[in-house]
């Protein structure tokens, strides 16, 4: 049971990590700003969960689906609560 706890804790650590830089790399995107930042989110937020997963497949090779299950977790609660907080936000509407 330990094992499930501490790997859930682990992919809900990951996620969380992985939406910051999945969040930071679609603003920057969506900003119209390119260069070396953009390009160096985009490849850690893409390589980031592999490099996690393949950690935990050689150490807690076991417990490997809670894990995932963790990430995925993170990831899908922290779209829903940026969603929510984003829409109680006032629109930014272009008025020249």
């Amino acid at each position: 049971m330990a094992g499930i706890i501490i790997a859930l804790l682990i992919g809900i650590i990951a996620g969380v990590i992985q939406f910051f830089l999945l969040f930071k790399f679609v603003v920057t995107v969506t900003g119209g700003k390119g260069g070396v930042r953009t390009l160096l989110f985009g490849l850690t937020q893409f390589i980031f969960p592999f490099a996690v997963l393949i950690i935990c497949a050689f150490l807690i090779g076991d417990y490997l689906m809670w894990v995932g299950i963790g990430i995925a977790s993170a990831l899908i609660i922290g779209a829903v609560i940026r969603f929510v907080f984003a829409s109680k936000q006032p629109a930014k509407t272009d008025k020249k």
